[in-house]
Order: C-alpha cells, then structure tokens, then sequence
C-alpha cells in the first residue's frame, strides 16, 4: 500500500444497532381512560468513544417522558448506537464527526424505535422533530469556552 492510500481519509458505518430500550407505562391501566393530550418532554445525549485503533462507537440515548399534569402516562428511552471507522482523519475534524455526523446518521433509527415502542405501549406514535446536532455541538463548544475563560 502506498503513503497516500494509507493517508486517504476513511470514514464508514461498520453497524448500527439497538443497545437499549425501555418502555414503561407506570399508571396503566387507569392512564388508558384520561382524553386529555398528554405534555411530551424529549431530553437527549450522545457519547463517542474508541473502541480499537479507527473505530468508534457512537450512542444517541433519547428519553421522551409524556406527562399529564403530575402523572406520568408513559417513559420510552432508546439508546442507538453506531460503530463507525474513521481512519486518517485529523483530529480537529473526528470530534465534530463523532458528535454531528454519527448522532445525524443514528437519530432517524432512533426516532423509529421510539415511534414503534410508543405504538407497542398502546399510545399514539410519537413522531420527533429533527434535531440540529451541529447547534447542539457548537453551544456545548462555546459553553465550554466561556467555562475556561471563567476560571
């Protein structure tokens, strides 16, 4: 193999995959008689981490909570994962990767299951709206600045 084979960038999705999903109905079955449209509360993270020498896994967690008033009418959390290979790519760039471009490609198998498993719960499907995880990226950046400045 040649210098510049082997300096090409590399970036491709090795698999995506389920890790976890939970569904929980706490006030069934009495919730199943309210009419009332429930609040919808959508909290969510992602983390990266090395798994071997250019490979990455990538978590997308997605906890939604529906509330009425103070009652829960149900708690669906999805964690979708990615392990994606990312070789020869310089450093400046592989973080906004992990934390833009993998929670981008896992959001939509995300938005899926929770979808599925509120349809599952007996509720109507849950339909997310995008999210702009390059806008999330860059306050945390500039949070993390302004935390530095501070000190």
């Amino acid at each position: 193999m040649s210098e510049d084979q082997q300096a090409n960038p590399v970036f491709n999705i090795e698999k995506i995959y389920l890790k976890d999903l939970s569904v929980e109905v706490p006030n069934a079955p009495q919730i199943f008689l309210e009419r009332e449209s429930p609040q919808i509360d959508m909290q969510l993270a992602s983390q990266s981490e090395a798994v071997e020498q250019g490979i990455y896994q990538t978590a997308l967690t997605i906890t939604v909570t529906a509330k009425l008033q103070d009652r829960t009418v149900f708690l669906i959390e999805v964690t979708q994962a990615g392990i994606f290979r990312a070789e020869h790519i310089p450093n400046e760039a592989l973080e906004p990767m992990l934390a833009v471009a993998c929670p981008n490609m896992l959001f939509p198998y995300a938005r899926e299951a929770i979808s599925d498993a509120s349809v599952r719960a007996g509720f109507p499907p849950v339909m997310l709206q995008p999210v702009n995880f390059e806008s999330i990226y860059l306050q945390q950046r500039q949070a993390q600045a302004e935390g530095q400045q501070a000190n």
